[in-house]
């Protein structure tokens, strides 16, 4: 059987943290399942940690307060998992290079407060998603010209990174389908071009399916990787319904564990199993967990 080979002078990815994104549950995209049944489900299934999403509505959003974050805290360590890293997905309202300059401004501040909050959870890693050309999902969303993202992006991680960095947070910027950052070579001198360690890569192994190889990312980003979310994807459907469950898609987990042990990353490897099955969704949930069991090695 086709393993990846462990090079003992670095990580063994066996001992990485499995953990599970919220919205991978159901109700979790709404922010209507309570973050405790979210804790006790994805302890129940086998994950060691989780990733909790700030939203318009739910336990978690841009005005919770330090106290909700100790209760918050609290509440993971009774269910017994641990809170690795954070994810949201007002990004694609207000982001950092949106043409508008109120839109920009508001980014700005949600994207502070969600630095804040994660840092007041513990976890050292937020998703990022700075800015798009164009929204596949929003087709009333005028498309943006590519250069003017990418500066207003660059401007607006510039300006948050101080706070990002006092509070030993790292923003992960994610490779998703927005037409934006589309080589590992192009995400790398675009984050370095930021100056800042609070600026990373969260590379989702499935979203680049479409237009490149994980396993290829992973090497080119290399230390600038803080996050990894783990989902599949079949090639030759090509669009939205291409994502399957882990295992029944074209990623080559072999490849991607093997650069994973390469470059020595440490930090969670993420379920995000979206959307969650029609019926008895806590099945894939399930499922992923078995799944992840096979691709560490355990």
């Amino acid at each position: 059987m086709c393993k990846w080979r462990h090079d003992s002078a670095r990580m063994n990815p066996a001992m990485l943290l499995k953990s599970i994104n919220y919205w991978s549950y159901p109700g979790g995209l709404e922010g209507a399942m309570p973050i405790t049944e979210f804790f006790a489900h994805a302890k129940a299934h086998g994950f060691e940690a989780v990733e909790v999403c700030i939203g318009g509505a739910g336990d978690l959003t841009p005005a919770t307060t330090e106290a909700d974050c100790q209760r918050i805290l609290q509440q993971a360590a009774d269910a017994g998992v641990k809170i690795a890293s954070v994810a949201s997905g007002l990004y694609w309202g207000n982001a950092l290079g949106n043409a508008d300059a109120g839109s920009r401004q508001q980014a700005r501040e949600e994207l502070t407060a969600m630095v804040q909050i994660t840092g007041w959870l513990g976890a050292r890693t937020l998703l990022t998603i700075p800015g798009a050309v164009d929204v596949f999902f929003l087709p009333d969303r005028a498309a943006q010209p590519y250069d003017e993202v990418l500066n207003y992006a660059r401007e607006g991680l510039k300006a948050v990174a101080p706070t990002a960095e006092a509070c030993g947070v790292r923003m992960g910027i994610e490779n998703v389908w927005n037409k934006f950052l589309l080589s590992p070579a192009e995400m790398r001198s675009f984050i370095q071009s930021v100056e800042s360690p609070a600026v990373g890569a969260y590379v989702d192994v499935a979203n680049l399916m479409p237009f490149g190889h994980p396993q290829d990312w992973l090497r080119t980003l290399g230390p600038l990787v803080v996050g990894i979310h783990f989902k599949d994807f079949r090639r030759a459907v090509g669009t939205i319904d291409g994502f399957v469950d882990l295992l029944e898609g074209d990623v080559p987990w072999p490849d991607v564990m093997q650069a994973i042990a390469d470059i020595g990353y440490e930090g969670p490897v993420v379920a995000e199993m979206i959307p969650y099955y029609a019926h008895y969704p806590l099945v894939r949930c399930a499922n992923a967990s078995r799944a992840m069991d096979a691709i560490l090695g355990r």
